[in-house]
């Protein structure tokens, strides 16, 4: 239905209204979905600000410089409210919310004291769960069934009831749980059957995150892939997004590491300077961590980060700078360190006739709370996508993912500044403002010949 508020849109685009509860599931009760629940929780109570949301506090300018107009992400396009969010999810430990934020140790203790009442409520379903690909996990709150599509009906179950249960009038779904082992498209994956096919056969290529992708498709709730697993690329969930003209968006969280490569990458590039190496680790204690320290969850994690600065560089454009870089990528399993990730970075570099330089970054970030705004701003953003009827691959979302997911034959952009003029724009087209590329002829002097001519 047409959408009735102050928001005016272009004719051919029609949103939703926003009225009801939107339910916001998330494959994965640990860390980062306790983060973000407790977060939003904090912000409803006046404890804290939603610091590091766009689309809570980001302003978006709208025309020429001169108008010196510009509005609130929240006040241009009609988002769900944070008081309309309802939380849900899946996991394999038994422990609710408040629970597993305390055994998480992201948040101070007395915060989520504060919110216990809240968090308590928030019940692990069991979840869809193989430890062929997660081998450093286990846990007793998994589903059984005869096969995959019947674990995958049993998600869709779980998704009707949890809206009719809470009264929602819609969902998204944001996985926050742990990276899988690379697992690269097989035949299975070919299209939307013969992926149907290999749930009903037990095919032992089709991950979890694949069987939650496709539940939700199939109930038409929008998927947005928060890890590095190879999820929303396959093409029979792209085919099955377009089918059931729903979004999907990812993949992997940009938080601290990656974040800093797509500001100073393209940097670098912009200015010209050369590259011979670039060196980057990592230390983390919490259960990302651990998980990423099995060899096949980390290969996905690696060939998540490793793409950005190939994408950036262009090693085909600029040769003479970018070729021959050394570029190493470690994660380095640390239990005391918790959920405080602490990245190094190495930059060699070298400019004007050959001359070495050297940039060095150390990070000391904290992953949980660096990712919880963006399962915020993507819930919320996907939310939108689907009243406005789009449906597919939301490239304008690549702002906030390491690896962005974008139609086949398309590069990805991975610079973060032109990922969120992207967005912005995006934005401005659901409201019917003026796009803005920056070119600024307009105030510029450019001198006529005695004809009128340039």
């Amino acid at each position: 239905m047409k959408r009735e508020s102050s928001h005016s849109v272009p004719d051919n685009l029609t949103i939703g209204a926003s009225d009801g509860k939107l339910a916001v599931l998330t494959p994965g009760i640990g860390a980062v979905a306790t983060t973000f629940y407790a977060g939003v929780f904090a912000v409803l109570r006046g404890l804290a600000k939603p610091i590091g949301s766009y689309t809570q506090m980001g302003q978006v300018r709208l025309g020429k410089r001169t108008e010196n107009r510009s509005k609130k992400v929240f006040e241009l396009v009609p988002l769900a409210s944070l008081d309309q969010l309802v939380f849900g999810g899946w996991d394999v430990f038994p422990d609710n919310a408040y629970e597993a934020a305390k055994h998480a140790r992201v948040l101070d203790g007395q915060l989520v004291e504060q919110l216990k009442e809240p968090l308590s409520a928030i019940e692990p379903m069991p979840a869809v769960f193989d430890r062929n690909f997660v081998r450093r996990l286990d846990g007793p709150n998994v589903k059984k069934g005869p096969n995959k599509m019947d674990l995958a009906q049993q998600l869709r179950r779980d998704i009707q009831d949890f809206i009719r249960r809470n009264g929602c009038s819609r969902a998204v779904m944001v996985w926050c749980a742990s990276t899988e082992v690379y697992t690269p498209a097989t035949a299975v994956h070919d299209s939307i059957k013969t992926f149907e096919d290999g749930l009903k056969n037990n095919d032992p290529a089709i991950s979890p995150s694949q069987i939650y992708a496709y539940a939700a498709l199939c109930e038409r709730i929008p998927f947005a892939n928060g890890s590095p697993n190879i999820t929303v690329e396959m093409p029979c969930i792209q085919q099955l997004a377009h089918e059931m003209h729903t979004p999907i968006c990812g993949s992997d969280f940009k938080t601290g590491q990656t974040l800093m490569k797509t500001v100073i990458a393209p940097g670098l590039r912009n200015r010209l300077l050369g590259v011979a190496g670039w060196y980057s680790t990592n230390i983390l204690g919490n259960r990302d961590g651990e998980v990423l320290d099995d060899p096949g969850s980390f290969k996905s994690k690696e060939v998540s980060k490793r793409g950005v600065l190939n994408d950036i560089f262009s090693a085909d454009k600029y040769p003479d700078l970018y070729k021959d870089i050394h570029h190493v990528v470690r994660i380095n399993y640390y239990p005391p360190r918790g959920d405080n990730k602490e990245g190094w970075d190495n930059i060699d570099i070298f400019g004007w006739l050959g001359y070495p330089m050297q940039i060095k970054i150390n990070f000391l970030c904290r992953d949980s709370i660096l990712a919880a705004p963006i399962v915020l701003d993507l819930a919320l953003f996907m939310d939108l996508c689907k009243r406005a009827k789009m449906r597919g691959i939301q490239e304008w979302l690549s702002f906030y993912f390491k690896a962005p997911v974008t139609n086949p034959g398309l590069a990805p952009e991975h610079d973060l500044s032109v990922q969120l003029l992207k967005l912005e724009n995006t934005l401005r087209f659901f409201t019917n403002e003026e796009l803005i590329n920056h070119l600024g002829l307009t105030y510029y002097g450019i001198d006529e010949g005695p004809d009128g001519s340039r």
